[in-house]
Formats: C-alpha cells, sequence, structure tokens
C-alpha cells in the first residue's frame, strides 16, 4: 500500500499544509484502503511548503506547493494511476539511491545527524522513531556503557555544545558527574529565541524523541535522576509532540523507574518558558525553571557545581542531545571525521532574510558561507548583490560578502567579530542598510536585558540612542568611537552572554561598513535607501498604474493623481512614513 506523508511542522502549517492534509484524509474517507496517511516534520525545505511525499516500494516523491487541488491530483495520477507528476516534484529518491526532482541539491548537498529523522518519521509515533533505530543507543549505553565509557565516547566525538558557546560536550559532562549529591538534574535548553532561528524548534516537531534519548543518556553518564526541558511557550506544535513524546516513551519504559530493567531512573518535565531572550543564558534559565525571576547569577559557582535549586546541573541545547544518540550509535571516530580540526560534526543552519532558499540546512563543521548562501540556499532573491550575513543572532554579528570563503566554525566566526550562536544566518542584500541592521538588533536585545547589570541596562540603551540618531541623519562624528567605547565596556563589565555580545552588531558594522556611517553623519544620506528620514519617495511612471491604494495610505494627502492615471509625491509634504510602499503592489514606488 501506498503511504501519503504530509509535512506538518509550524513552517507546513502556516503555508497551508492542514487543508492539503484534510482533502487527502476526505479522499482516504471515500475510497477506504487506496492509501495510509501520514504526518511528519519539516524536512528542511521550508520555501517549498507545504510538501506531501508518496512513499511506496522504496521509492520516495516529495511533491512541493501541494494546495488542495494539487493534492486532488497526486491521489488520482499518482496514488491510483501510478503515475509521478514530474512537473511538481521537489526531492525525490528511488530504491537504488538515486536522487532527483527540482530541489535535489538542497538536500544532497547536507549531512544530515541532528536531521536525520525530521521530515522521514512520524513525530508523534514513538514505533515510527524505534524503527529506524530510536533507543537503541540508550539501549546500549545502560547494557554495555559504564557511565565513564559514555563520557569519554562523547569526549572522543568532539562534540561541542551547539547553543553558541561551543564548549566540549564530554568535558562538561564530566564536572557535573565528578560532583557527589544526593540529587542531580539534566536540563535542555529549547529557549531558542535568536530572530530568524528556528533548528530547535524543528527539530523538537520533527524529532522529539530523539532529544529525550540524548537526555537520558547524559543523566546516566552524570548520575541524574529529574530533568526539565525548558521550551518557550511560542513554541506550541513542538510542546506538544514533546508530551506526546514523554508520555509514550514513560509508558514504554525508557523513562521512569528502573529504566529497561537496568536499575537506573530518570524522568523528566516540560517547563515552559514566558519568552525572555535573557532565559537563554543557563543561570537565568534556571532561576526561571525555580519560579524566579530569569537573571543571571555571578559564576562560579559553576552550574556543574551549584545550578538548578543549588544542586549539580548539566546544561545543553537542542541539537547537541539530538546528536548523542548517533554519537553512541555510531561511534565517536566515525562523527569525529565531519567536520574540522577543532570544530566536529555537522550544524544545522536556519537560512533566512534574502536568500531563495530559506529553511533548514545540516552542513559539516568547516562549510564556507558562500557555500551555504549559494549552492544550499540558492543565492540572493531578486537577483540582488550579496551583501552580508548576520550569523549568530541578535548578539552576533555581521559578516561581509567579501569574507564569504569564511568555514563555518568555533575558531574561523569569532574571528571575524561575530559569533556562531545557535545557527541563525540572517542574508542580506544590498538594499540593506548596515546601520539599520545595528539599530534594529540593538534594540532587541536591549529590550530584553533584564537589567541586572548597569553597563547592559544602560550601555545598549545609550548605543540604541546613538544609533537612531544616525539613522534619522542627526549623528555627528564623535557618535562612531563613541559607540565602539561603549561597546567595549558592555562586553568587558557584563554578567552574562546577552550584554557581553549585546554590541556586536554595532562593533561588526562599524568595522566592515564605515563608510555607511559616515555617508550617513557627514552626507546625511543613505547608500542602501533604507532609512526613511534620510530619502525622499518617487513614483516609477511606468510601473504606476493608478490604482489609487497609496493616496488612500498616505496620512499627509502628500500624493495626487486621478484614477487610472500615473501618481505624483509631493516630497515637501511627504512625512517618509513608508506606508505607500507597502500599499504599493505593483513595486512602483522607491527611494532615493
Amino acid at each position: 500500500m501506498k503511504k501519503v506523508i504530509v509535512g506538518m511542522g509550524t513552517c507546513g502549517l502556516s503555508a497551508g499544509a492542514q487543508l492539503a492534509y484534510d482533502r487527502l484524509e476526505e479522499l482516504l474517507g471515500a475510497n477506504p484502503g487506496s492509501f495510509e496517511l501520514s504526518r511528519t516534520g519539516c524536512i528542511g525545505m521550508c520555501y517549498r511548503e507545504p510538501l506531501v511525499e508518496v512513499r511506496e516500494n522504496g521509492n520516495r516523491t516529495i511533491y512541493r506547493e501541494v494546495t488542495p487541488e494539487l493534492a486532488d491530483e497526486i491521489f488520482n495520477r499518482h496514488v491510483v494511476a501510478g503515475e509521478v507528476l514530474d512537473e511538481h516534484v521537489a526531492y525525490s529518491v528511488d530504491s537504488a539511491g538515486d536522487e532527483g526532482g527540482s530541489d535535489a541539491d538542497y538536500i544532497k548537498l547536507q549531512t544530515r545527524i541532528v536531521l536525520r529523522n525530521c521530515g522521514t518519521i512520524n513525530p508523534e509515533s514513538l514505533e515510527d522513531y524505534e524503527a529506524v533505530g530510536g533507543y537503541g543507543a540508550l539501549t546500549k549505553a545502560l547494557k554495555e556503557m559504564s557511565p565513564e565509557e559514555i563520557i569519554e565516547e562523547v569526549k572522543d566525538s568532539g562534540l561541542r555544545g551547539r547553543g553558541g558557546a561551543g564548549f566540549p560536550t564530554g568535558l562538561k559532562w564530566s564536572f557535573a558527574a565528578k560532583q557527589e549529591s544526593d540529587t542531580k538534574y539534566v536540563v535542555c535548553n529549547a529557549d531558542e529565541g535568536d530572530p530568524g532561528a528556528f533548528m530547535d524548534r524543528s527539530i523538537l516537531e520533527g524529532d522529539p524523541h530523539a532529544v529525550l534519548e540524548g537526555m537520558i543518556i547524559c543523566a546516566r553518564a552524570i548520575g541524574a535522576s529529574f530533568g526539565y526541558v525548558y521550551c518557550r511557550a511560542e513554541y506550541p506544535m513542538a510542546i506538544h509532540r514533546l508530551m506526546l513524546a514523554i508520555a509514550a516513551a514513560r509508558e514504554k519504559g525508557y523513562l521512569g523507574e528502573n529504566i529497561l530493567g537496568s536499575g537506573f531512573d530518570f524522568d523528566l518535565k516540560i517547563k515552559q518558558g514566558a519568552g525572555a531572550f535573557v532565559c537563554g543564558e543557563e543561570t537565568a534559565l534556571f532561576a526561571s525553571i525555580e519560579g524566579q525571576r530569569g537573571m543571571p547569577r555571578i559564576r562560579p559557582p559553576f552550574p556543574a557545581e551549584k545550578g538548578l535549586w543549588q544542586k549539580p546541573t548539566n546544561n545543553n541545547n537542542v541539537e547537541t542531545f539530538a546528536n548523542v544518540p548517533w554519537i553512541i550509535s555510531n561511534g565517536a571516530e566515525r562523527y569525529a571525521a565531519f567536520g574540522t580540526e577543532k570544530s566536529k560534526g555537522t550544524k544545522v543552519f536556519a537560512l533566512a532574510g534574502k536568500v531563495v532558499r530559506g529553511g533548514l540546512a545540516e552542513v559539516p563543521m568547516g562549510t564556507t558561507i558562500h557555500d551555504l548562501v549559494f549552492k544550499i540556499g540558492g543565492g540572493i532573491k531578486d537577483g540582488r548583490e550579496f551583501k552580508a550575513v548576520q550569523c549568530g543572532g541578535p548578539s552576533g554579528g555581521c559578516i561581509p560578502a567579501s569574507l564569504d570563503q569564511t568555514p563555518v566554525d568555533f575558531e574561523s566566526i569569532p574571528a571575524t567579530g561575530a559569533i556562531m550562536g545557535s545557527g541563525g544566518l540572517v542574508v542580506l542584500d544590498d538594499a540593506s542598510c548596515m546601520v539599520e541592521i545595528a539599530r534594529f538588533f540593538l534594540e532587541f536585545t536591549q529590550s530584553e536585558s533584564c537589567g541586572k547589570c548597569t553597563f547592559c541596562r544602560i550601555g545598549t540603551l545609550r548605543m540604541l540612542e546613538i544609533l537612531t540618531r544616525i539613522t534619522m541623519g542627526e549623528g555627528v562624528p564623535e557618535d562612531v568611537p563613541k559607540l565602539q567605547e561603549l561597546g567595549k565596556q558592555i562586553i568587558e563589565a557584563s554578567l552574562c552572554g546577552l550584554g557581553q555580545s549585546a554590541p556586536n552588531p554595532a562593533l561588526t558594522t562599524i568595522r566592515y561598513y564605515k563608510d555607511e556611517y559616515d555617508a550617513h553623519i557627514v552626507d546625511k544620506r543613505c547608500p542602501a535607501g533604507s532609512c526613511s528620514a534620510l530619502v525622499d519617495f518617487f513614483i516609477d511612471e511606468e510601473k504606476c498604474t493608478g490604482c489609487t491604494l497609496c493616496v488612500k495610505k498616505c496620512p499627509v494627502d502628500a500624493i495626487s493623481g486621478e484614477p487610472k492615471k500615473k501618481h505624483v509625491i509631493d516630497t515637501e509634504k511627504c512625512v517618509r512614513c513608508g506606508r505607500c510602499i507597502t500599499s504599493c503592489r505593483f513595486e512602483a514606488i522607491y527611494t532615493k
């Protein structure tokens, strides 16, 4: 029997996957036994959602941008008649392993370890996870390995924390394992707060059992008896599937008392975070779990000694834990064969921004920015020029196109002034103003500061005020050195990673795009035509259709013209609010 699988991750659902699923369910109801209907998470091709896969005799065919009407065609022509709709195939692989489809390169260029099951299994089915070897690593760890051997295996793999800091995972586990305590905790940080990042969400939605299995193995290694998954409440689908996975694992004996007859006890629960970015910092996260305000603590003591409720605690992020079962099952040597000398394995990136193929991509450490953006991401939208990538989220930095051969690893990225972060990669084109980009991210980190450190609380506000003045055309030459000095002081005096990295967007844009700051300050112009206070708005007579939408949106009546005739903007009246641009359906309004 053919199996039809619908991508039901958040990206798929937002693109209309539920409509496609409902139509296929109707067709199955009208044709009982004609196929088996199932669901899966995101395979990474978010730009092609909704995705529907037909699976039969070892052949997989994934259709792109499936509407209810296309679902009808897939049923009638493929499921019933056996005809593949080649013009709608995004990716296919036959029983011999040959790949095809319009987007085959997107998958072929990746090395999928963390994402190995995402988009292929039903994340709500424990049986599906077991069918691909799920919980085999846990069985091996409990019955064939001592806690010390587990830690050594993780150490030998070279796995480093994927939350951003890149600390060696096995070494971190060993610190907690050495502590003598009646209670120890394992915590999974799923508080993914970076704008443009959605790696952890997709992993939890697509393969929650892999994360649970990694946590249980960690608990065995350090001697922990309880754990928490700290997941932001804005991820309802991830939380729902985690809850199902925890209940199923507990019922099957993978969680709870005497796991698999080993005498080892471990259980866990979900703690929903309220969306505070600072709770991505582990000590602030612990405070939140404890019911306190999420604020970082002074270290030492470190969490391995006194973490959650002052007990030894190990904290890793979602992606880190998802690597662990693969390492235990396949061996440290095989994992260490991927990546670079000091940055082993693979890394999942969320490609967002002005890139053609926005989605998830997992590549070996050491892959260049150019290959991520152009080979996997398909280049820049609308044929525009590649300008930079914002790497590491709001606390990261902007890496210019001139450095696109930089390998993505824990040594090369910091050398540019940016940070690896959790894996968000926002692609910017030549229409992006780098001063405005710095202002945007400073606004985010400033508002998310917990306020505990004076330099972070007040320093980021002063930086934001300066950047805002510059984008408004009110900057002065002294502003740039003032930003640099403030940034240095904030980095040195802040207690946690938020403050220590908040100045990065401003410092990296000054480093690589000083000419844009000079243009804003000295010439009172925005080279990218992005800062509305420094540009004038015009209507392209060739594109204007006289639809009058812009006239209706203009709050100061600065646009004139009769219906179905060319319109004109009075630059003297115009207050540069930008409503005309967002209302125009024909891209007839431009700035200069």
